[in-house]
């Protein structure tokens, strides 16, 4: 399955449009990473502990996208983008979406 976030893929021509897929995950904060962000503010540097939960929920909404695609005969998702929400005090949202096509190898 390619994935891509350009609205064509070179070498490639869509041959079927598939429609809109999405996946999505809703992670929460982790008490322990907390306290390191904490002491992280105090002292400067990146806070490891949220960069590694957004990263997973990077990959769990990219995987849940995939398989919705991969269910509705796509061989591709273009023009793929994401969002983040809010959800409640602590949780939020990482959603990833595109388009769903079957692309071909052009002959040129």
């Amino acid at each position: 399955m390619l994935i891509s976030n350009l609205e064509m893929v070179p070498g490639h021509r869509i041959v079927r449009h598939l429609g809109l897929v999405q996946g999505s995950t809703v992670r929460a904060k982790h008490v322990g990473r907390d306290i390191l962000a904490s002491l992280k503010n105090i002292f400067g540097g990146e806070l490891s502990g949220y960069t590694e939960l957004l990263q997973e929920a990077r990959e769990e909404a990219v995987e849940r996208m995939k398989r919705q695609a991969e269910a509705v005969g796509a061989n591709a998702v273009i023009n793929v983008r994401f969002s983040t929400s809010s959800v409640t005090q602590g949780a939020a949202e990482l959603f990833a979406y595109g388009t769903a096509v079957v692309l071909e190898r052009r002959d040129d």
